[in-house]
């Protein structure tokens, strides 16, 4: 029997961009490594339209940027006067996109609606948004038209732990605490029932999933590594514990608890702390890293190109991160893809990432335990560092076999080809 041709996929990334990060750098990654196991052509906004071009797409034949920016331009800009501070108020920022985002979709069914009917495309997967707060009018038009629609890697709104009210406050994250009646808004029940398939990029948002759905549910973490930007193996000084801390100064990733643990060390040149990033916290982080004795020992990098990033990690033992809020985390699994081992709260998305034999994970608990937590494992390490290599190592084995952008998208084909084939078993377990 011969083998059935490469899907044709029409990939809606609303928000993709080789050039950005977060979301737009995830849509940009799966879209683009999706192109290895099928013929895809990639619907994006018209914002990214130069980006594609610079990274070599064809325009027409690779993929089509959407000009839907007489209504997304003005709510943006709304949005960023109600989120009260440059990345803060995420919850705003998803709340407004689920009023903008519906005239991109109308606009995509416009262009696109005409072919989808025809039977051009095998397969439509809505790759971003990734929020599952977000409905999507062409599940329904898609499953009248005979066209499997995959929704997702869907992630977003883990709860705020208990303990946590002060930077909850300060993230400006007022309407977090009204976040569930997403699940109230017309078309959200509707997109669930017709999407062929539904991947959560974590198990919160597949707690989520109302119990009828779950059939169709596949469970894939969003993230990925390009092993172009992270090909290095870190090699640091064995004479002295290194630890790096990379992301937002921001409350929530907590590297003031990070600086107040490691001050024992860092006052005694038992340990060296690089931090790669910048925010509104920088200044007050650089005071208390003085006020502790650890400034000598403590060196802030601020914003640092990825080739840069993983030049700094490389010299580090350790990714010290106490986030007590990511969804996702990216910089685990980079840290991971660097043999640089992650010790990381255990909660969310770094929780999920990491497992036993590959990093340390401490309890999601009140500021002061986590901050007792991190002291002690890191004077444990100090002390005696000799496990650190063994985990190295198995991290970086399970980024190689699991998250490379490449084997993301051979799990993705993996969905794609129980679509086509009727779905005759139950979903494909992926990870």
């Amino acid at each position: 029997m011969a083998e059935p041709s490469r899907p044709r996929v029409l990939a809606i990334a609303e928000a993709a961009n080789p050039e950005w990060v977060s979301v737009p750098l995830v849509g940009w990654s799966l879209a683009s490594a999706l192109r290895a196991v099928a013929d895809v052509h990639i619907v994006t906004q018209i914002r990214n339209r130069d980006a594609f071009l610079r990274a070599g797409l064809i325009e027409g034949a690779d993929f089509t940027a959407i000009d839907s920016e007489a209504l997304a331009r003005p709510m943006w800009r709304l949005a960023e006067r109600l989120r009260m501070g440059e990345g803060k108020g995420w919850t705003v920022v998803q709340a407004i996109n689920a009023v903008s985002y519906p005239h991109f979709e109308r606009l995509v069914w416009q262009r696109f609606g005409g072919e989808i009917r025809a039977g051009a495309w095998d397969i439509v997967h809505r790759i971003t948004p990734l929020s599952p707060t977000i409905p999507s009018s062409l599940a329904r038009r898609c499953a009248r038209a005979g066209a499997p629609f995959v929704l997702g890697p869907l992630n977003g709104g883990v709860p705020w732990p208990k303990g946590f009210e002060a930077e909850r406050r300060a993230e400006k994250e007022w309407l977090s605490h009204l976040r569930a009646a997403y699940k109230l808004l017309p078309g959200r029940g509707a997109t669930l029932e017709h999407a062929a398939a539904i991947l959560v990029g974590s198990r919160h948002t597949e707690s989520e999933i109302p119990a009828a759905y779950r059939g169709k549910t596949v469970y894939l973490p969003e993230n990925g590594i390009d092993p172009a930007r992270f090909n290095r193996t870190a090699a640091p000084e064995p004479s002295q514990l290194r630890a790096c801390f990379v992301g937002r100064l921001v409350p929530y990733k907590g590297p003031d608890m990070l600086l107040e643990a490691a001050a024992p060390l860092l006052r005694t040149g038992r340990m060296r702390l690089e931090i790669i990033g910048d925010g509104p916290m920088r200044a007050a982080l650089e005071a208390q890293a003085a006020a502790l004795g650890a400034g000598a020992a403590t060196t802030f990098h601020g914003w640092k190109a990825h080739e840069e990033v993983q030049d700094i990690m490389a010299g580090c033992h350790l990714l010290s991160f106490p986030s007590i809020r990511e969804f996702g985390g990216g910089v685990v699994l980079e840290a991971m893809a660097l043999g640089v081992v992650p010790m990381i709260v255990d909660y969310a998305g770094p929780g999920e990432l990491v497992v036993p034999g590959t990093g340390i994970k401490l309890p999601c608990s009140r500021r002061d335990e986590i901050v007792a937590g991190f002291a002690a494992e890191l004077a444990r390490l100090a002390e005696d560092p000799s496990g650190l290599a063994a985990m190295a190592a198995a991290a970086q084995a399970r980024v190689a076999d699991r998250f490379t952008w490449a084997r993301k998208a051979e799990q993705v084909a993996q969905v794609y080809a129980w679509l086509r084939a009727g779905r005759p078993a139950p979903a494909p377990e992926l990870v």
